[in-house]
């Protein structure tokens, strides 16, 4: 009953830990699997982040608990399940493994961007007078990581110098040359992704 809960504990944590943060790995995957369009399917998630990053921690903060308390006097002396050894799966060897992936998972979205191929072209300009600045409203960005794919999609244009999206603000700036391409195909691009571009602002 106990080597249950505890599994039951264990696999909680695992779930709350990749629930925490759906919402900035689906944008990686999605780029990755090349369906762009899939990469704010979980952005509802984020107002309940906290909560699931507080259960997480709590669920495996339990688990280490019952799996380091001292032992009762009763149960040393009915010492019947420790006559054999525990299987893997209830051993603190595989708590610490479950531990280190859900650390790695709710601390995905600060090194998302790692998984982002760097895709900053040398741009040559003939004419500085081609050169434009926009700034987008951008809809549906929760974390980094949709900072990180906002700005990929807007670098894949021919003739974009840079691109900067910030989720905080909801907000991207788009640099390019216009003799090279338009507003209406950075906009495009962008709203593959899933994030929609709202409004547009020179």
């Amino acid at each position: 009953m106990k080597n249950n809960s505890n599994k039951a504990l264990i696999g909680s944590g695992l779930i709350t830990a990749i629930a925490a943060s759906l919402c900035c790995i689906t944008p990686v995957l999605a780029l990755i699997a090349g369906t762009s369009g899939i990469a704010s399917s979980f952005s509802w998630l984020e107002p309940f982040r906290p909560y699931l990053i507080a259960f997480t921690v709590l669920v495996i903060g339990f688990a280490w608990y019952q799996k380091l308390k001292p032992k009762k006097e009763d149960e040393i002396q009915c010492a019947c399940e420790d006559d054999e050894k525990p299987s893997f799966w209830q051993s603190r060897k595989f708590l610490g493994i479950v531990t280190v992936f859900a650390v790695l998972m709710l601390a995905f979205p600060y090194y998302s961007s790692a998984f982002y191929p760097d895709n900053k072209k040398e741009v040559i300009v003939v004419n500085a007078a081609d050169i434009q600045t926009i700034h987008l409203d951008i809809e549906g960005m929760t974390c980094e990581a949709c900072d990180s794919h906002v700005s990929h999609a807007a670098q894949k244009v021919e003739g974009v110098i840079e691109a900067k999206a910030d989720y905080v603000t909801g907000t991207a700036e788009v640099k390019y040359d216009k003799s090279k391409t338009s507003e209406e195909e950075i906009i495009k691009s962008i709203n593959k992704t899933s994030y929609k571009v709202k409004d547009v602002k020179d």
